[in-house]
């Protein structure tokens, strides 16, 4: 089991979740992880990263798989411009390599939103600290320990 995988199941056992992980495959996009979940492509919460274009830092927009995030709506609530986070950057600040970050388990406390399209769901899937794994989770609970901000900020 990889370092990033063991933080993320850490950090849920500690909330009181049960660590229910699950492999993808060869799945690399929302409607692949859908298709493997069994369940609407809105029920993966895509973790997007972005730089602060003056504090530097990486910013988390939990959103909906088939949502895309409107820049300037996200800017707008960041209240800096944003711009793309490089890889460093997002291990850095999560310890997760693109593609697999999780919602939990991150390295360094991070800037949260969430879509409130995913609270829409009684479960929801998010990556797992790797790009091969999901797990299911509350939205309600994804809110509490993420303490992300509910705000729209999708296309």
């Amino acid at each position: 089991m990889s370092k990033s995988m063991a933080r993320v199941i850490r950090a849920l056992e500690a909330a009181g979740l049960r660590a229910d992980i699950h492999a993808l495959g060869e799945a690399r996009t929302a409607a692949q992880a859908a298709a493997v979940a069994g369940c609407h492509i809105d029920q993966i919460a895509k973790s997007i990263i972005f730089a602060g274009a003056d504090s530097g830092q990486a910013m988390l927009f939990l959103t909906a798989g088939g949502n895309q995030v409107d820049a300037g709506r996200a800017s707008a609530l960041a209240g800096e411009d944003l711009g793309k986070a490089d890889a460093a950057l997002i291990r850095a600040q999560t310890g997760f390599a693109i593609g697999g970050v999780a919602p939990v388990g991150h390295l360094h406390p991070i800037r949260a939103f969430l879509d409130p399209r995913l609270m829409e769901f009684d479960v929801i899937w998010a990556a797992a600290g790797t790009p091969h794994h999901i797990f299911p989770i509350a939205p309600a609970d994804l809110h509490r320990l993420t303490g992300a901000q509910l705000a729209d900020f999708t296309l």
